[in-house]
């Protein structure tokens, strides 16, 4: 396997590409070429996760797809300024962290051949807000400024397919719920998020719409597999519902399952990925199972 690190960014030693980059040894078929995950771990755009980072991906390593882990700019570059309370950096605002990932993709079409992966089976595959990420960059591949922005053509940075683990897909929806929160812990947590996003933490409508990707589903969306919890309680599951509702307006392909029970960022719902026992949930496990057999109508995988 090649895992190595690549830096993404002049300014920021923390936004990095791992890679997980399976062997083709000369006993597989040589003429196979793999699909490929880009993984956005999820964080609040106030860090990445590290519970849905590299477990994730060497999980579909193990199921032969090469894989990879984005550690897009966030408003935090370590935990430690996080836990220290100290001001975070702005340059986490949208879009730098879309650019990170469309970067990222078009970085691997540009080393498919050396990699052995099919250019047009890359999947993003986002939890909580890296799903935010993931989905914004599903319905935003095509826009002129993403283009422009990179100097790159639309077709290099578009994904191929979106799996996407108890996302925040609807700002205004979150907006609408919070309003009712009474948590002071959740609520701090939310205007630190909205200053890593918007670069202050009481956006107004217009720009909660802008950066919501509910609105902005169209025929270009790739085909999308969504998962949530009914009783999330951080991030609510009508995010997943109003996305699918949109995906179905545009005839979209898409599956979407919504759990009863489970506790926000469950990652792999293992003890592998556990950081307490509300994390391990055999009931909800079944989610990557269930998107394996949702891709297996896209891709050509060799295990």
């Amino acid at each position: 396997m090649l895992t190595t690190t690549i830096q993404l960014s002049e300014v920021r030693d923390d936004v990095q590409l791992q890679t997980y980059i399976l062997h083709q040894s000369e006993e597989f078929l040589t003429n196979v070429k793999r699909p490929a995950v880009i993984v956005c771990p999820g964080g609040a755009y106030l860090g990445t996760s590290d519970r849905e980072a590299e477990p994730v991906a060497l999980k579909f390593n193990s199921k032969g797809y090469h894989a990879f882990v984005l550690r897009y700019t966030t408003y935090y570059q370590n935990k430690e300024e996080f836990l220290k309370g100290l001001p975070g950096d702005n340059r986490s605002n949208f879009p730098q962290p879309l650019l990170d990932l469309a970067t990222t993709i078009a970085l691997i079409r540009k080393n498919a051949d050396a990699w052995n992966i099919d250019p047009d089976q890359i999947i993003v595959m986002g939890f909580s807000a890296g799903g935010h990420l993931a989905a914004s960059l599903g319905v935003h591949w095509q826009d002129d400024f993403l283009a422009e922005l990179l100097s790159m053509s639309n077709d290099q940075i578009k994904p191929n397919a979106l799996i996407l683990g108890y996302p925040l897909l609807d700002y205004t929806l979150m907006k609408e719920e919070t309003e009712k929160e009474t948590d002071e812990m959740k609520l701090k947590i939310w205007k630190l998020a909205n200053q890593a996003v918007f670069g202050t933490s009481e956006p107004t409508l217009e720009e909660l719409k802008e950066r919501t990707p509910v609105i902005y589903v169209s025929t270009a969306t790739p085909p999308t597999f969504l998962w949530h919890t009914a009783d999330d309680g951080l991030v609510y599951a009508q995010n997943s519902l109003r996305f699918a509702t949109e995906l179905a307006k545009h005839k979209v392909p898409y599956e979407l399952h919504v759990f009863e029970h489970g506790v926000h960022g469950l990652s792999l719902c293992d003890e592998t990925t556990a950081e307490n026992e509300t994390h391990i949930s055999p009931h909800c496990e079944v989610w990557f199972d269930m998107a394996l057999n949702w891709l297996k109508k896209r891709v050509n995988v060799k295990e």
